[in-house]
């Protein structure tokens, strides 16, 4: 039986799973459950089925019982059978029915392009278009030079890289990291100081398990709620900074007495996400002081800090005083999120800790993509798709702002210095029906609203966050077309 299988495995190439039960013989139950796989869309229309030699041995039955069920079913129409082809599952009218979720199932009437309910309510079409920030563009990842530094990797890796993994990240990469980051981003640190994590979500969650990040931490007034959630869910409350044209307004660090206690506060430096704009030399100084006069600690968000259009990258915070400052960067935007590759660089006390908040096994980044990422850094692949990347956002962030200027010219614009995105400043209360707007013309983005921390004081101010990068090139000017017709009408001129 065991010879059968193995036999089984290398004709066939893949398994299928069938329970031949019930009464009738074996042909009958092969046939009911042929049938039953079919019918739930376990077996999808074009999925071609094992060969009868194969089928036979992995169930234990006579060939002629495998090959009896086949033709038989393909008299039916249930399967189609073909020379050169094999035997599939044949096309069908009607798909399998949906999975009952509670939900009523939804339905495109192409006619009138909306959605509807199985009530007949009309909804949102779902997007055609995507201008949701965060997100860069996928189809211009680096495949080829990736897939050469990954060969490369693969043949020099030693052997104890395929292994469990070091909480500490591979050295490897940690090497590369240090020449890179104090090389493009001014960041003062050594290889044993930088510690492989997923991302900034990562690094919060795990900053949450040391003295770093201890009950009360200062953020900026606008942020990713994502990730209050995370330090709330860690018992961790945040306060409010506001924010001007000049970034977080870090001299209230010492002033206000809500932020006695504060020890960490969380900053986006290089490019305030999302209202856009670097953080003044001035207050960068003044954040530093704060931390060092009460043993305080900045994490630094690095958001994209390679790409800067208008004039060269701002430097990291962390040069200023690598003791007292805790830099968090990573791949997300720059290559794609789905690597889930970042990295922070820790003050020396705080290695150990971190380290054991990870714990013993590396679960979290791939060993090969790391190993990966560091022959991309040292062969200068990184640096190269990173000029390329940025020559074309700078393109469309310019195209943007052209057809705004010229369809648009009431909405002002900002943050258009560095980045992934931008931010348009809406007439007071039309926020909500913009972005509704928006969504009936098949275009997906985010409102302002939606990253103002909920005990911000001040004024909120209406506005859209609109992310250039996500769209393909072929589609970003349909997407600019559908945003200008979302937007609200400027005044008319008397």
């Amino acid at each position: 039986m065991a010879e059968s299988w193995v036999d089984s495995a290398e004709a066939l190439g893949s398994d299928l799973h069938l329970e031949l039960t019930g009464a009738g013989g074996r042909r009958a139950a092969l046939m009911r459950a042929l049938r039953d796989a079919i019918r739930s869309g376990r077996l999808a229309p074009g999925t071609r089925l094992p060969p009868y030699r194969s089928l036979a041995a992995d169930l234990g039955v006579a060939r002629n019982t495998v090959a009896d069920a086949y033709a038989e079913l393909v008299a039916e129409g249930w399967l189609t059978a073909r020379q050169g082809s094999g035997t599939r599952v044949a096309p069908r009218a009607d798909p399998p029915a949906a999975r009952r979720t509670g939900r009523p199932a939804v339905r495109t009437d192409s006619a009138r392009g909306v959605n509807r309910a199985d009530g007949g309510r009309e909804t949102a079409p779902r997007p055609v278009h995507s201008l949701l920030q965060g997100r860069p563009d996928a189809a211009a990842f680096p495949r080829t030079a990736w897939l050469a530094s990954a060969r490369r990797a693969l043949t020099a890796a030693p052997s104890e890289a395929f292994g469990p993994g070091d909480p500490h990240g591979r050295p490897e990469l940690r090497r590369a990291l240090a020449d890179y980051l104090s090389r493009a981003r001014g960041v003062r640190t050594a290889p044993d100081r930088i510690v492989i994590c997923s991302g900034f979500a990562h690094a919060l969650r795990l900053l949450s398990g040391t003295r770093a990040l201890r009950h009360k931490a200062a953020v900026e007034a606008y942020g990713l709620d994502f990730h209050r959630s995370l330090l709330a869910a860690a018992g961790i409350r945040t306060v409010p900074l506001p924010l001007d044209e000049d970034g977080a307004r870090t001299e209230e660090l010492a002033a206000r007495r809500d932020l006695r206690g504060v020890r960490a506060v969380l900053l986006t430096p290089a490019h305030q996400f999302p209202t856009g704009g670097p953080l003044h030399p001035e207050r960068r100084a003044t954040a530093v002081d704060w931390a060092r006069a009460g043993g305080g600690l900045i994490v630094e968000d690095d958001y994209d800090g390679e790409f800067r259009y208008d004039r060269r990258p701002v430097g990291a915070v962390q040069g200023l005083d690598p003791d007292r400052v805790l830099y968090v960067g990573s791949v997300s935007k720059s290559l794609s999120p789905a690597l889930r590759l970042g990295w922070m660089v820790l003050p020396d006390a705080l290695v150990d800790e971190v380290l054991a908040a990870k714990g013993e096994r590396e679960g979290w980044a791939s060993a090969l993509d790391q190993l990966t990422l560091a022959d991309f850094l040292e062969s200068g692949g990184y640096d190269r798709h990173v000029r390329r990347m940025r020559r074309r956002y700078r393109r469309r962030r310019d195209q943007l702002v052209a057809a705004l200027a010229e369809r648009a010219p009431h909405i002002r614009v900002s943050g258009i210095a560095a980045g992934l995105h931008a931010v348009l400043a809406l007439p007071p209360g039309t926020e909500r029906s913009t972005v509704r707007a928006a969504a009936s013309h098949g275009l997906a983005l985010d409102g302002l609203a939606g990253y103002r921390h909920p005990d911000a004081t001040g004024p909120a101010h209406d506005g859209l966050v609109v992310g250039y990068a996500t769209p393909p090139d072929h589609a970003f000017a349909k997407a600019l077309d559908a945003l200008c017709r979302a937007l609200p009408p400027g005044e008319n001129p008397r």
